[in-house]
């Protein structure tokens, strides 16, 4: 799964020997959606990606992650575990598909600088129909 966002927050990296005899390392984030209504999520690397990654403050990226669960004295814990994170410009928005070209219409031109052009705009919306009585 993938999520775009803003790095808000990085907290201390954080480390250690697991029971195992293995070194570990994590590195937490929080990031804000570019959505309408912006949502917060934390996100964490762990091992060799929390040093692959450096992500600060103001970073704007693409997350692939995964979603994990796990239980614990009867409580569940949800980690998001992200595994890619592609740096991306903050002024590049998704480019949206052109409308359609109606029913024998050429399609638009492209304009000068590659993008497609905008669709025709139907000037007539003024003016009522032929047989049209409403009164607006």
């Amino acid at each position: 799964m993938e999520i775009t966002g803003k790095i808000i927050q990085k907290m201390d990296p954080q480390g250690g020997i697991s029971k195992a005899g293995n070194q570990w390392k994590k590195q937490e984030y929080v990031m804000e959606t570019l959505d309408s209504y912006p949502r917060k999520v934390k996100f964490d690397f762990f091992g060799d990606r929390a040093d692959q990654f450096p992500l600060e403050v103001g970073d704007v990226i693409t997350l692939s992650y995964d979603i994990e669960s796990r239980e614990f004295n009867g409580r569940w814990y949800t980690d998001i575990r992200g595994f890619k994170a592609v740096k991306t410009d903050p002024n590049s928005a998704p480019a949206a598909a052109p409308y359609p070209p109606a029913a024998g219409e050429p399609a638009p031109a492209p304009a000068p600088d590659g993008m497609p052009a905008p669709p025709p705009v139907d000037t007539h919306f003024d003016q009522p129909a032929e047989g049209d009585d409403l009164p607006f």
